[in-house]
């Protein structure tokens, strides 16, 4: 199950990094729009990954532990070489750095509450918000040797959809935090501390059959 197809799109993600920051290297425009073919075919994996998984019933535990982590590293690894290049500058560095540290919170927040065994699903609302954020990554890549959208270029569209995914960023993490906080809340109450108690085995003369309450245990 390790290697099977949905995985394996899953695993070409983050193989996929370091050929697009490799492309970036070289100069415009032809690595731009290389680097935004490969970033493109990546992109494309992330929904093909988990839709094959559901359709084939080849949902795995790798699967579901590597899909998020390959969507944050080619994000975070794109965001900052842009940063790098100077093709993400000025203000927009904020939305970039909004994006990094929501990331590095969610992050932190799943590593605890696993400790806690408590799970907290990915949001309808956050794909979305990944979606967003491997879209408009995307108009950066190219940059300013893309096209004009009306009086808007290309570099310009990217930098208003990373804002637009730096607030959709912030709503959903501070979703998560709430629903974190909860359980980080119970997780430090003395109730939830209490050793179990000690179970007595009953006396001989005792009726042995299982009460409700036992039962239930």
């Amino acid at each position: 199950m390790q290697t099977n197809l949905p995985n394996l799109l899953t695993y070409s993600r983050i193989v996929a990094i370091p050929v697009v920051i490799g492309m970036l290297f070289l100069d415009p425009p032809l690595g731009n729009w290389l680097a935004l073919a490969v970033y493109s075919l990546a992109g494309i994996t992330d929904f093909f990954d988990g839709y094959l998984a559901r359709a084939w019933s080849q949902q795995s535990s790798m699967g579901r532990f590597l899909d998020p982590i390959a969507d944050k590293l080619l994000v975070a690894a794109v965001i900052l070489m842009l940063v790098g290049l100077d093709r993400i500058g000025g203000p927009t560095l904020l939305a970039a750095a909004v994006i990094l540290c929501r990331e590095i919170l969610v992050s932190g927040l799943r590593e605890f509450l696993a400790e806690v065994r408590v799970s907290l699903p990915v949001s309808r609302l956050a794909k979305w918000k990944t979606v967003l954020q491997l879209f408009v990554l995307g108009f950066l890549i190219v940059g300013d040797v893309g096209p004009d959208f009306g009086p808007l270029g290309t570099r310009e569209v990217g930098e208003i959809g990373l804002w637009l995914a730096a607030v959709l960023t912030l709503i959903t993490g501070y979703d998560y935090l709430r629903a974190g906080l909860v359980h980080i809340a119970n997780a430090d109450d003395p109730a939830n501390k209490r050793p179990p108690a000690p179970v007595t085995e009953p006396m001989p003369s005792e009726d042995k059959t299982p009460s409700a309450g036992q039962t239930n245990r």
